[in-house]
């Protein structure tokens, strides 16, 4: 049966950047190992305000940052002096681990004037025993990512395995994450083999059991239900999941099995022991001081 429907909620994430924001959600934190997504976009400005979109260096611990795009380009900047334009079709993929500090900046002008930057943002949580691991960036080329295509279905396989497809891509627990293109009337399952199983709705509408949804909407799917979905529409769709990991503590930017050690990040990052990026170093998002927001409830995330 059908869990839950997640709404996704409007955030920002700078002056200039709105996003939808699906996880975490109060009444389901993750699916699997995937505890934050956001999906960007599509976003049209003037290219002169393109700086007020940039996500300035920002820290994270005990996550992996999974970056994806739809349209446009991001240059990622960190502090093991990684600089990388992420395309559509790619993904960036960097694990946090101990403790890094990145930057995404928006400098490709046409791209902004001309609506295309979409991206979605997703961060998935690390094993107790991975929480602590050096930290590491990897991007993978459109052409490192299979696709597999039948009648009226496109999908590429971003991470994970699924359907009996594997990649290249590094990851630290079993999981699946796919982008998937449906044609209007196309029929779509969901992969029988991980044990929590999401669909997002990034375009279009589906309809599953005689209902249907639509843009901005997460399905999360009990264990052992394996539901059909009808495309009402042409749709694009972000399936993921995979094992669940156990109980994380989320706060702001940081991710972790132990309250104590999102203290320790805390402390870290405002005493300046996280190194920025070294080719991004002059300005930077402090540690916010909230305290009006409920105990429990953490402060808007950066986008990755």
């Amino acid at each position: 049966m059908l869990d839950i429907v997640i709404e996704a909620r409007q955030a920002a994430i700078g002056p200039g950047m709105q996003v939808r924001r699906i996880l975490p959600f109060r009444l389901r934190r993750m699916v699997g190992p995937f505890i934050f997504m956001d999906h960007a976009g599509p976003v049209a400005i003037q290219p002169q305000a393109a700086h007020d979109m940039d996500v300035l260096p920002h820290p994270h611990i005990g996550l992996s940052t999974v970056s994806y795009l739809f349209g446009g380009q991001v240059t990622h900047r960190d502090s093991l002096g990684v600089e990388q334009i992420i395309r559509p079709g790619e993904v960036n993929w960097m694990t946090a681990g101990r403790g890094i500090a990145h930057s995404e900046r928006f400098e490709e002008p046409a791209a902004l004037a001309g609506g295309t930057l979409e991206m979605i943002q997703t961060w998935v949580a690390l094993p107790e025993k991975e929480e602590e691991a050096m930290p590491s960036f990897t991007n993978y080329t459109a052409d490192q990512l299979p696709i597999f295509t039948e009648t009226g279905v496109w999908m590429r396989l971003i991470a994970g395995d699924a359907f009996g497809l594997r990649n290249g891509v590094k990851t630290h627990s079993p999981m699946f994450y796919l982008h998937v293109v449906l044609e209007q009337g196309a029929r779509f399952g969901l992969p029988k083999e991980h044990a929590e199983r999401a669909i997002y709705v990034a375009k279009g509408s589906i309809e599953v059991a005689g209902r249907t949804y639509t843009v901005g909407q997460m399905l999360v799917f009990t264990r052992g239900i394996d539901p059909m979905l009808v495309a009402k529409e042409p749709a694009t769709l972000m399936l993921l999941g995979g094992e669940p990991l156990g109980e994380r503590f989320i706060w702001w930017n940081f991710v972790s099995s132990r309250k104590e050690r999102i203290e320790q990040a805390k402390a870290d990052w405002k005493e300046g022991r996280i190194l920025l990026p070294p080719s991004d170093n002059q300005e930077f998002v402090p540690l916010p001081e909230d305290h009006s927001r409920p105990a429990g409830s953490p402060p808007p995330q950066a986008l990755s």
